[in-house]
């Protein structure tokens, strides 16, 4: 509680309702960033299928190019290769990977292969960045998401972030792929409302 306490200025009602509106607020961002994760893994499973095909999980030249960092560190290959020891479809391999494996995609080593051809066409509305400047961000933008949703899945306090802007990421991430589906979460989301409503 000494987080909300100190937010509160000591007032433990308010810091209680803080601690109440940390977990409401939390709740609802998971929404935006459902929609945010299955925009982003449908785009890469969908530049994965143009260039090793509709089996990439089980492509070699992709497990290849995969990093395998020895240690108690993230393993992208690992995770391929232990998701699709469980899974035998595609479709099952693309709903169990981690977020993380999902970003670690839009690293600098897949620009031959995948994105200097691909990425303008499947983030069509991205006005003028060049594929590098757009793979980038996009890297940036789920980083930012990602750490969001550690902290929301950790009941961690979150009311420190700037929540609006992290919404606006996350909504904006969906809408370089999709307008309409921008608009359709945009529509859905309660995040927005329980910003004004904090105690």
């Amino acid at each position: 509680m000494s987080t909300y306490i100190t937010a509160a200025e000591g007032d433990i009602t308010r810091a209680m309702a803080l601690y109440g509106w940390n977990a409401r607020v939390s709740a609802a961002l998971m929404l935006p960033s459902h929609f945010a994760e299955v925009t982003i893994r449908n785009a890469v499973s969908e530049a994965l299928t143009t260039v090793y095909g509709s089996r990439w999980p089980w492509n070699l030249g992709l497990q290849r190019s995969l990093p395998a960092p020895a240690g108690p560190v993230y393993s992208p290959r690992q995770d391929l290769l232990n998701t699709r020891n469980r899974e035998s479809t595609t479709g099952g391999v693309i709903s169990e990977l981690k977020i993380v494996f999902w970003q670690s995609m839009f690293t600098a080593r897949h620009d031959v292969r995948v994105w200097n051809h691909h990425i303008l066409n499947l983030f069509p509305n991205a006005s003028g960045p060049t594929p590098s400047d757009l793979r980038r961000r996009i890297y940036t933008d789920l980083e930012s998401i990602r750490k969001l949703r550690n902290r929301v899945a950790h009941h961690e306090p979150i009311l420190a972030r700037n929540l609006g802007e992290d919404l606006n990421r996350i909504i904006e991430l969906i809408e370089l792929r999709s307008k309409p589906a921008g608009v359709w979460v945009r529509a859905m989301e309660d995040v927005s409302t329980l910003l004004i409503e904090r105690p």
